[in-house]
């Protein structure tokens, strides 16, 4: 079965972009998870930080991020499906 990467690549980026987006919120608000934001998203994307804009650049972000590693992983995986032979 082969995979559709752009399909593949726009449901993780909107998923990840989500979820970057209410994570920056809930550690906006109470604390949770600053210091993963701060580590991971803060050292990865630009300009990010815990706050309303920077939630805002998250799901930006993560979206453009996942949406691309999506898509690679996607066509990566058809061209490895594509030459498998069947021995059955």
């Amino acid at each position: 079965m082969k995979l559709r990467p752009l399909a593949l690549g726009l449901s993780l980026g909107i998923v990840w972009g989500i979820a970057l987006f209410l994570t920056t919120w809930l550690s906006y608000f109470t604390g949770y998870g600053r210091l993963m934001l701060e580590t991971l998203a803060g050292s990865i994307y630009p300009g990010y930080t815990i706050s309303p804009l920077g939630s805002l650049l998250g799901l930006f972000y993560g979206f453009i991020d996942l949406t691309i590693m999506g898509i690679l992983v996607g066509w990566i995986y058809n061209k490895f499906i594509g030459q498998r032979t069947d021995d059955n």
